[in-house]
């Protein structure tokens, strides 16, 4: 455990927070309620339910199913996570025509290898000699099984896992009866309700070029009509009005883990290519789920800002800001900026 604190804001109102190290970052839990004591057993409860998934998802733990599937090419699912976020995976893989794709370990693989070793970035023929064992289509998932169809893949959850991750802990809260509640690792976070003061969650979008927060926008408590588009106007909710308190967010940048200096190269690649598309510093996408925020934000990167943004106004309960290597802005009708 990394911390835990109370804060108070009233005579009623009380703050439970929990920090701790999961998926190779900090990840803070704060519950909002009147009991601390009861409040303290949820949150614990929540993290231990995070941790048990994130150790069958994490391809850093030997004994994970991840890590079983990479090293034998096939495995017989311990839990029933890892077939649950490779369907959702899967549709996120159709909807973007490929380009997200949960089995490009080999080519990752292949970069930090080379600049583990203090080398350029790796030669065309080197991606190319990859790409072969690349390819979502090549990855079968049964409840039974999940196997590879051609030697030498792999698989990694990096550019979804952590949503679904904050998902399973936001069940436990959810059962023990908890609205306001707020989850948040490396980028992803679920915000329920309001803050002890009443007042919406304002987050901030973090500046891809430099230190601090390029732009700030609020989650609300007003109803689902918000986020859907069927308010009494007729019209798109915005983030600045307020979006429906069941909301998640999700923001992929090119800063988080680069190859060199530029950032052209960085981890989340092109499975077509080997490379990574050459248009997006970040992309922030809000849904009412975490791991598909956490996916289509990762698919979006690839994408880029036209095809990315028009991805997400056709698609039901997501908004996005997407900021370019430029810092242009190409946001979603819905996405306001307070």
């Amino acid at each position: 455990m990394a911390g835990a604190w109370v804060l108070r804001s009233d005579l009623r109102t009380t703050s439970v927070v929990r920090s701790r190290i999961l998926m190779g970052t900090e990840l803070r839990l704060r519950i909002i309620g009147d009991d601390a004591e009861a409040m303290a057993k949820a949150a614990d409860a929540a993290l231990d339910r995070m941790f048990r998934v994130e150790q069958q998802l994490s391809r850093f733990t030997p004994d994970s199913d991840v890590s079983r599937l990479n090293a034998h090419g096939s495995v017989v699912p311990s839990q029933p996570d890892l077939v649950a976020l490779l369907t959702t995976s899967q549709k996120l893989h159709e909807l973007g025509d490929g380009v997200f794709d949960t089995t490009v370990q080999p080519l990752l693989d292949l970069y930090y290898q080379h600049q583990h070793r203090g080398r350029s970035l790796p030669s065309t023929r080197e991606v190319e000699a990859l790409l072969e064992r690349v390819g979502q289509r090549a990855l079968t998932v049964t409840p039974e099984r999940v196997s590879f169809e051609r030697e030498g893949m792999k698989l990694t959850l990096d550019g979804i896992g952590k949503g679904y991750v904050l998902e399973r802990g936001l069940e436990v809260l959810q059962r023990e009866g908890y609205r306001n509640v707020f989850l948040e690792a490396g980028g992803d976070l679920i915000a329920r309700g309001r803050k002890p003061s009443g007042e919406p969650w304002t987050l901030g979008i973090q500046h891809p070029r430099s230190p601090g927060i390029w732009g700030r926008f609020a989650l609300s408590g007003r109803s689902a009509e918000r986020l859907t588009g069927a308010d009494s106007e007729g019209e798109r909710g915005t983030l600045a009005r307020g979006l429906v308190s069941g909301c998640a967010v999700a923001t992929s940048g090119d800063y988080m883990q680069s190859f060199e200096r530029s950032r052209v190269q960085h981890h989340i690649l092109d499975p077509r290519t080997g490379r990574s598309a050459p248009e997006l510093a970040s992309a922030t996408v809000v849904a009412t789920d975490a791991a598909w925020a956490d996916g289509l934000a990762t698919l979006v990167m690839t994408l880029g800002p036209q095809r990315g943004r028009d991805l997400l106004e056709s698609l039901p309960d997501c908004e996005g800001c997407l900021i370019t290597k430029n810092l242009d802005v190409v946001r979603t009708a819905g996405f306001h900026l307070l």
